[in-house]
């Protein structure tokens, strides 16, 4: 699917965390030299813990899955299945070189698809992410970390639909001990991978009008989750 000049991919299966790196580096490089269409991917991975430019080896505590150092920002992150992924190669060169609206605009759309799936989420300020819950309920059901390089984003969400929240339990998720994870199963909300992918691409609109409101342009850096 193309909208607005940008590929909306779906990979059935589970995607190697190795070759979705591998591609996604060599599309952001297309998209920069103008060779390449901006691309929505959405996948699923084998379990896997990611580390950010600021994880701390403290907060790896059990490695029960493969590890990859990523050129994101953050800390460690879980991807698994049941856990819905997509990077996002966006060029912000054409969309306004303003990374924090592209983060912002980003939570705005998780948090609107999810609204529309039934799922009260929201942003918190100071804490990346997508969170859920009040008080001793409140859990993070998303997480973000990008990367902007030459002003191509890379890398973009984890939201968790059925992933097994055990395989979190070897990682202080993100850096964040006090907070606790959650899923739209574990809220007693079923959702499909599919009904997801086609929620996010109905609220896609949204999104790119966000980005084309604000063009004030900001210095490079890395958002971390």
């Amino acid at each position: 699917m193309i909208l607005d000049d940008i590929e909306w991919r779906v990979s059935g299966g589970l995607t190697p965390y190795a070759d979705s790196l591998t591609e996604m580096e060599a599309r952001a490089i297309a998209v920069g030299a103008g060779e390449a269409r901006e691309l929505v991917w959405l996948v699923e991975h084998p379990p896997v813990y990611t580390a950010g430019t600021s994880a701390d080896p403290a907060e790896l505590i059990d490695p029960r899955f493969p590890v990859f150092d990523t050129g994101r920002g953050g800390r460690y992150t879980y991807h698994g299945p049941g856990q819905r992924v997509g990077y996002l190669v966006i060029d912000l060169d054409k969309r306004g070189r303003d990374v924090r609206c592209f983060v912002h605009a980003l939570e705005n759309w998780l948090i609107a698809t999810l609204g529309d799936l039934g799922i009260a989420a929201r942003a918190e300020p100071g804490r990346i992410g997508i969170w859920t819950g009040q008080g001793a309920a409140e859990a993070k059901i998303g997480a973000i970390g990008v990367r902007v390089k030459r002003w191509v984003t890379l890398h973009g969400f984890a939201v968790n639909l059925d992933p097994d929240l055990s395989h979190f339990g070897g990682i202080v998720p993100c850096g964040l001990p006090d907070f606790a994870v959650t899923s739209a199963a574990a809220l007693g909300v079923p959702v499909s991978p599919a009904a997801f992918d086609a929620a996010l691409a109905a609220r896609l609109p949204d999104f790119l009008a966000a980005l084309s409101r604000n063009t004030k342009r900001l210095e490079q850096s890395v958002i971390t989750d």
